[in-house]
């Protein structure tokens, strides 16, 4: 089919700008606080769902609420249904933004900038207005379209398992959350938690460990680390040459026999680790020569143990294959009298035995007196080369941008997992600066207006 779907794009141009502008307004962060019937997340989000209701109705779809959790717009008949996953939820702001959050501004340059331009507001517009020029041209297709909105993306994904255990799973489908051209494997994501079993007190160390905390997110690498240490020992020198060894940023301060030490590291996503360096690694690696009190000892020596390289290769769990290694990150370490745990972010290929991996994990983490529990595990996520839904796509980008649609894994998880057959697809194109979650987050206006065009025949393509 012939079509220039870049001139129908172009053509709604203008609308595609207001309708955007008018979603990136509404702080859709969740705040559980606040939540009611038929609003799980608190009323921001739920102003998001009720807006894309509102255009929905407006250009002649047929809606449907699934209880605040999410909802779709639907187009054209049929039993198969495609999915195109979208999420209407954004993480918090930040400080900082040159014109404000959620008062969404066109620069000169051409860019549109506000807190989910880029994820997922701005893409979920982009994939609607391919829908809608579906519709508005009036195309013979074979099955129903739903443009399904969740609203808990960024949290912990209830709104798509909520919506799935009322509604139809689509034969297949995208999400427009991620990059161009295709992702079609997503590793598998293993949260645990790992908690120190009680020891018998032996008196008589010279060091005692009062506490030991550093990080905030399981799934980031953390900058920061503090320990707290009784003793009459002089410390200070012995600090100082660990920092000019290992090229460590640090302080040390000493008050009536207590020392206080920090440690700085760097930042990263967990999904790679070693973009990052772990502060609280670097702080045990001082308080591991110290003949510390023998829980604070084993402690120490677990964190360098577990979380010695990012691969897993210290405790022989480590795998890779065309998605990547496995990656091992240590997020959260709180130690004190009332707990004594440390969070575990494993992300494994999908070609990966993984049960095996995690009974190795246990029995090493038992040897040294921690105990693992599980807080959420997905499983991988694969859909192979050469099924009809990647060769569909690929054909399509290739046609539209006239580069090669290669494919791609990720150590993340997209809403495309939760589809049996779903893969990620776009918006972001190659080169393109990833900006989600930073302040100043935008998306390239031109970036979005091609985006569209290749979802409207990606739409086509799929349903026809």
């Amino acid at each position: 089919m012939n079509m220039n779907w870049r001139q129908e794009v172009d053509n709604r141009k203008d609308a595609f700008l207001e309708d955007l502008k008018g979603l990136l307004q509404i702080p859709s962060v969740l705040d559980e606080s606040k939540a009611a019937p038929n609003m799980p997340f608190g009323p921001e989000v739920r102003q998001a769902l009720d807006y894309m209701f509102e255009i929905g109705e407006r250009d002649g779809f047929k809606t449907k609420d699934v209880g605040g959790y999410a909802g779709h717009l639907e187009y054209g008949d049929g039993e198969e249904i495609v999915g195109i996953l979208c999420h209407l939820d954004v993480v918090p702001a930040g400080d900082g933004w040159t014109y404000g959050a959620f008062n969404p501004t066109i620069t000169t340059d051409g860019k549109i900038v506000a807190r989910g331009s880029n994820d997922d507001k701005g893409p979920s517009m982009a994939a609607y207005y391919g829908l809608r020029i579906v519709k508005e041209l009036g195309l013979p297709l074979s099955k129903r379209i739903r443009l399904i909105a969740g609203c808990d993306e960024e949290s912990e994904w209830r709104c798509v398992r909520e919506y799935f255990k009322q509604e139809q799973m689509p034969t297949y489908g995208f999400a427009p959350d991620a990059d161009f051209p295709i992702i079609n494997a997503e590793k598998g994501l293993y949260d645990g938690v790992l908690t120190q079993l009680p020891i018998q007190r032996v008196p008589g160390s010279a060091y005692h460990l009062v506490s030991f905390t550093s990080g905030e997110r399981p799934n980031m690498v953390p900058d920061f680390a503090k320990a707290e240490l009784k003793t009459d020992e002089v410390l200070e020198e012995k600090f100082e040459a660990y920092l000019e060894k290992y090229e460590a940023d640090g302080t040390c301060e000493y008050d009536r026999g207590t020392y206080t030490f920090t440690m700085k590291g760097k930042a990263a996503h967990a999904m790679e680790p070693d973009n990052g360096v772990n502060a609280a690694y670097v702080l045990a690696g001082f308080l591991l020569h110290l003949p510390l009190d023998i829980q604070g000892e084993r402690s120490v020596e677990f964190v360098r143990h577990v979380f010695a390289d990012s691969r897993g290769i210290s405790l022989g769990i480590e795998a890779s294959d065309e998605t990547g290694d496995l990656t091992i990150n240590g997020g959260v370490f709180r130690y004190n009298e009332e707990e004594r745990t440390a969070t575990v972010n494993i992300r494994y290929p999908y070609t990966a035995k993984f049960e095996e991996r995690l009974q190795n994990l246990r029995e090493i983490a038992l040897s040294f007196g921690f105990e693992l529990k599980t807080r959420q595990h997905m499983p991988p996520h694969h859909v192979a080369e050469d099924h009809p839904l990647v060769k569909t796509l690929a054909g399509v980008y290739e046609r539209q941008t006239g580069e090669h649609a290669n494919l791609m894994a990720i150590g993340g998880g997209t809403y495309a997992r939760s589809l049996e057959a779903g893969v990620a697809f776009g918006a972001l194109f190659p080169g393109a600066k990833d900006v989600a979650h930073q302040v100043d987050e935008y998306m390239e206006i031109e970036d979005l207006l091609r985006a569209a065009a290749i979802y409207a025949e990606a739409i086509y393509e799929l349903a026809k």
